[in-house]
């Protein structure tokens, strides 16, 4: 009764190669997503674990919102850092952007 206003639709071939060309383009998106995405994301996140475990008291240290400090005392998930003359800070390891070489706070 409707086929009068909308006509049936037809199925056509699909022009190109068919499966063999499909295969081959999800192959081609994989490795595009593998080599730009996955594995830079891993090696920063392997540094950033050997950054963590490698801090000891001392180490002159920037966290993620910025802050710059030294390390007073280290624990297993978290250090306490001082940002001042006698104000000290406790902090999770994993907000640790960068360890800083010595002497920055000096020269800040």
């Amino acid at each position: 009764m409707l086929d009068f206003f909308i006509s049936p639709a037809l199925a056509q071939e699909a022009a190109g190669g068919g499966g063999i060309a499909q295969i081959v383009m999800l192959v081609g998106f994989v490795a595009i997503f593998y080599f730009l995405l996955w594995r830079p994301q891993s090696k920063r996140a392997k540094q950033h674990k050997q950054l963590i475990s490698h801090l000891e008291k001392g180490d002159e240290i920037v966290i993620g919102g910025g802050l710059v400090g030294r390390v007073t005392k280290v624990s297993d998930e978290f250090l306490s850092m001082e940002v001042a003359d006698g104000t000290e800070v406790n902090v999770q390891k994993n907000a640790v952007a960068a360890v800083l070489p010595k002497g920055t706070i000096k020269s800040i």
